[in-house]
């Protein structure tokens, strides 16, 4: 290998040396030129009578010299022969000299030459490392070869032990790896095997993970690409390597074909009046040939993934080319427990850890998510100098994902401490009162992140797929209590509550034109743009209903916030002194965990009863 690389410098260093000599030439031509003087014949008898000639070089007719005393701020000169007695002249003076005879012409188109031809080799140089660059091969004639990476049988070391968190999607594509094992057994009632499966899921939920254990599970080589490896600015790169690569996929068969982002290669085709990039459409139509062509008997199927399969062609989806869709979910509290399982093999924690807990911790957490959460834990521990990662750890670490970077040096004056112990108090109160399904798990004042002064983190007991309307009533009920204590407290409303409006806007907005849960606009959605897959949506819409009916959704999303806000005022106005009492703690420790709060409220609880069986007494 060393050897090789000397081999692939030494071209290189040539040229550099070359350049040097020709840059050194140039210098050495341009100061000869600078100093130099061209004069007439008769000038230079002239000076030769006076004594001023130093030194005198004869080249055919050209005289090239040296002046005793710089004549005209020139010290050196040149001229032509005239007369054919200039060795009688200059031994006349006594002035030394020397001939060279008639130059050679080799020198002067050498000297022209030579310069052209470096400059010409090292811009070809600069040419072909581009075109390498481009091509990702090994020459310019190689910009058409596919850049799949290759896996051998041995190469992934992955199966579906290293899976979990995705049962359901892991035991249909079992079906497909026995296609590739025995393809025979598929033809004895006549059925074919498919030609490509499509896994759909949002990032990190381990598509491409799933991909390489399906390749280690079958035992055959794997072919790994990107959609955006095929597109160039040439026309016809992303077909020709598109054709290259199923031409070494049918040498290598059985085997996978892996195009991750597929969404990059196989987006709708559209017509603009702007003009379409031809490059993607030939691409797009290479593969959606190349799929028609060739013969599943052969043993290849064609694996891709997507994030965004709302934006992939038509044609590209039909079944006889990707004849099955795999959707690979965010899993659920056993698959995410699962995942967690498989995570900490390799990090050190204590024996009574509860994983069952942590999941319960991470709803909406992809198996992404959960191995940068161990990472994060792992990382806390070390910089305690823990021994083991414990369960305070993995706490800490799911604060920072989801808050941001705790900020030491952000301190709060007495009154914005004071304002944002209440604001996070009344979330606590009335999500304990209101979210029975979730439970407080922290509260804190400590500022984290980009802007957050502070934060109450509540975990759902269990995974939810449906939400009623009361549900959705209770969490608005939730998020304006901060603002509620705001005002009950202090009588005015600051700007810490600009995260709970906008995200209380946004689900009564969905529960008013999404979902028709307002009874004066019936059950009617007025929100039909179409959802991408990953729950995002275009901003450039336009809505299909009446100014009137704009105005009704309006007020009907202004009357839901404002309801929810009221109820929550009043929820803490029957329980000041809850409020208070439990807002002075968190001020003084600054973090409440849930046991803490627990102690608290039963504390505050069993004074309030006291206070109400006594004023009743009395």
């Amino acid at each position: 290998m060393e050897k090789k690389e000397e081999l692939k410098q030494t071209p290189h260093h040539l040229i550099t040396f070359f350049l040097i000599l020709t840059t050194l030439f140039l210098i050495r031509t341009c100061t000869d030129q600078v100093n130099s003087r061209s004069i007439g014949f008769s000038d230079f008898k002239k000076e030769l009578g006076h004594g001023n000639i130093k030194t005198v070089t004869i080249m055919g007719e050209e005289i090239k010299g040296e002046f005793k005393t710089a004549v005209n701020g020139k010290q050196r000169f040149s001229t032509t022969i005239v007369v054919p007695e200039i060795a009688t002249l200059l031994d006349q003076y006594k002035v030394p000299y020397e001939s060279f005879g008639t130059p050679q012409s080799w020198l002067h188109i050498a000297s022209f030459i030579l310069p052209l031809l470096l400059f010409g080799v090292f811009w070809y140089s600069i040419i072909r490392r581009g075109m390498k660059n481009l091509s990702g091969s090994s020459g310019f004639m190689s910009i058409g070869k596919n850049k799949a990476k290759i896996y051998v049988e041995t190469d992934t070391k992955l199966t579906f032990k290293d899976v979990a968190g995705a049962d359901e999607a892991l035991e249909e594509l079992k079906e497909v790896i026995e296609f590739l094992k025995n393809a025979q057994k598929v033809k004895v009632l006549g059925g074919k095997m498919p030609k490509g499966v499509l896994l759909v899921g949002a990032p990190g939920t381990g598509k491409t993970l799933i991909a390489k254990a399906m390749a280690g599970e079958a035992g055959v080589p794997f072919f790994s690409t990107n959609g955006s490896e095929f597109v160039e600015m040439f026309v016809g790169v992303g077909a020709a390597r598109v054709r290259d690569l199923f031409e070494q996929a049918k040498k290598s068969a059985p085997c996978i074909i892996f195009i991750d982002e597929l969404d990059a290669l196989g987006k709708t085709r559209q017509v603009s009046p702007m003009g379409g990039n031809d490059e993607k459409e030939q691409t797009l139509n290479q593969l959606l040939v190349e799929m028609d062509g060739f013969d599943t008997t052969g043993g290849i199927i064609i694996l891709a993934a997507t994030n965004r399969p709302e934006l992939i062609d038509p044609a590209l989806l039909r079944a006889g080319r990707f004849d099955r869709q795999v959707v690979i979910d965010r899993p659920d509290k056993k698959g995410r427990e699962d995942i967690l399982r498989i995570h900490v093999k390799n990090v050190k924690v204590e024996t009574n850890l509860k994983l069952e807990e942590i999941a319960s911790m991470t709803v909406g957490f992809s198996g992404a998510d959960l191995a940068n959460l161990v990472n994060e834990a792992a990382l806390i521990a070390t910089r305690e100098q823990a021994s083991l990662v414990k369960l305070v750890h993995f706490t800490l670490a799911l604060e920072r994902i989801v808050a941001g970077l705790e900020k030491k040096n952000r301190l709060l004056t007495a009154k914005e401490k004071k304002i944002v112990a209440f604001h996070e108090m009344g979330h606590a109160i009335v999500g304990r009162a209101y979210n029975t399904d979730e439970k407080i798990h922290k509260v804190s004042i400590i500022p984290h992140g980009m802007g957050s002064m502070g934060h109450t983190i509540q975990t759902p007991l269990e995974d939810h797929y449906i939400i009623t309307k009361d549900e959705i009533k209770n969490k608005l009920i939730v998020l304006m209590a901060g603002r509620a204590a705001e005002s009950l407290i202090f009588q005015h409303f600051s700007t810490g509550a600009a995260d709970d409006l906008m995200k209380a806007t946004h689900l009564a907005r969905d529960m008013v034109t999404k979902y028709g849960m307002e009874q004066s606009l019936g059950h009617v959605t007025y929100d039909d743009r179409p959802s991408s897959f990953l729950g995002t949506s275009s901003h450039y819409h336009q809505y299909l209903y009446s100014n009137e009916t704009a105005r009704e959704i309006d007020e009907a999303i202004k009357n839901v916030i404002w309801h929810a806000y009221h109820e929550a005022f009043i929820y803490l106005k029957e329980h000041r002194l809850k409020l208070e009492l439990a807002s002075e703690e968190l001020i003084e420790k600054e973090t409440l965990s849930a046991e803490e709060l627990d102690i608290i409220f039963n504390t505050i609880e069993i004074k309030e009863a006291d206070s109400t069986g006594h004023t009743a007494e009395a």
